[in-house]
């Protein structure tokens, strides 16, 4: 199969439990059913989807579990094979308000939680890792956010690029992620999806395997 010119993508995926205030997370649903959905579609050429992994809508208190799947993604890229290519981590995050899935293009150094996550941490202009800057700091993604929008909307998708990932758990997870990217190599995205009551599943499962053909389609 691998021939040593083509490069492969290896991508891995997060979601969130549910929360208050949102009783089923379409992003849990997505990530847990994700391989058994791209196994009967069947996965791009180049493309192995990595870990599927869920979690807590927490912040500080779920870092270590988030840490786990970053260092054992990267640690993919540097062990396996030397030519193992591109690693990419998608971070899945629901928008209950939206009615469109949007790319995100950033996150912002700033926890301000509007309610307490799942583990009762409620941070007030804090900034998420102190030692990168004050709350003003941002950390852009390396991968194409409008190259990648304008792919899925010609699929027939209803998506936008955004600037503005909230200062909830979607960013927080969003900035760490980006950070821990910068630092081994790899590359790091976070899409907002909305619920399933303004898109369906099945809908959602395909944008989700249409941004993985994406993904592993850049050059």
């Amino acid at each position: 199969m691998g021939s040593e010119g083509t490069s492969v993508t290896t991508i891995h995926v997060t979601g969130f439990k549910q929360f208050h205030g949102v009783s089923e997370n379409p992003t849990e649903t997505i990530v847990r059913n994700l391989k058994g959905y791209m196994q009967k579609k069947g996965l791009p050429k180049g493309l192995v989807l990595g870990s599927c992994n869920v979690l807590e809508v927490a912040g500080e208190g779920a870092l270590a579990p988030l840490y786990n799947i970053l260092e054992s993604a990267a640690a993919g890229r540097d062990g396996e094979s030397s030519n193992a290519g591109r690693v990419i981590l998608i971070h899945f995050g629901v928008n209950s308000g939206s009615t469109t899935f949007a790319i995100e293009n950033q996150a912002i150094n700033e926890a301000t939680f509007r309610c307490p996550d799942e583990l009762g941490w409620k941070p007030q202009r804090v900034p998420i890792i102190p030692s990168d800057g004050d709350i003003s700091r941002t950390r852009e993604t390396s991968l194409p956010v409008n190259e990648i929008t304008k792919a899925l909307a010609k699929m027939g998708y209803l998506v936008i690029p955004s600037d503005d990932a909230g200062r909830f758990v979607c960013n927080y997870v969003y900035y760490h992620s980006l950070q821990f990217a910068e630092q081994h190599g790899i590359k790091s995205l976070f899409v907002h999806v909305p619920l399933f009551l303004t898109i369906n599943k099945e809908t959602q499962m395909q944008f989700a395997a249409s941004l993985l053909e994406v993904l592993a389609s850049l050059p």
